[in-house]
């Protein structure tokens, strides 16, 4: 069989996290189906010139650690199996070690930053771009607003360590940041 074109990669990974993802929503008050997260991340990529590799990873980056309690998790061998080592290695970067405390996970995300893989610098900061965006429009349920200050602050300090691989997502996690500081000190 002839090598999959672009286009029938990114469907067909699209189609993969669409079926992870189809019993998850989203935390925030609108709960909108967990997949609509991923879409995002890999539209901020493409419209923002990250490789291919980069977008795929987009739509699969939740996949292994959202699946861990799934009949079928899925696991990194699954994803090289499938989509190859390269985007299964940027997911591998993109994800958490779920066995560490929250706050564990969160300083070693700030810390392993601005050692990642110029790709897996633009992946994580799709993610946060999007996440922002979500904690602006749809905060979740339970999250006060002195919660809400503090993931802003944890992303800017992630992103901190993510800029340089694309100056175009530095500018829009930067514009992203600003409007999410402005709309809590509005709250306030």
């Amino acid at each position: 069989m002839d090598q999959p074109t672009p286009t029938a990669r990114l469907l067909r990974a699209a189609v993969f996290a669409a079926r992870v993802h189809a019993g998850h929503r989203r935390k925030g008050d609108a709960a909108e189906p967990y997949v609509n997260h991923v879409l995002e991340v890999a539209q901020i990529l493409a419209e923002h010139g990250a490789p291919e590799d980069a977008i795929l990873a987009g739509l699969l980056h939740d996949t292994v650690e959202d699946s861990d309690r799934d009949p079928d998790p899925i696991t990194h061998d699954r994803l090289v199996a499938e989509f190859g080592a390269e985007v299964a290695g940027l997911v591998a970067e993109a994800t958490d070690d779920k066995s560490l405390p929250k706050e564990a996970r969160k300083a070693l995300q700030v810390r392993h930053a601005a050692g990642r893989s110029p790709a897996a610098k633009m992946l994580k900061l799709a993610d946060k771009i999007a996440n922002l965006r979500a904690i602006a429009a749809s905060p979740p349920a339970g999250w006060d607003h002195a919660r809400r200050v503090e993931y802003v602050g944890w992303a800017g300090r992630v992103a901190g360590g993510l800029k340089g691989a694309n100056p175009a997502l530095d500018a829009l996690f930067e514009t992203t940041y600003r409007a999410a500081i402005a709309a809590l000190a509005a709250e306030a």
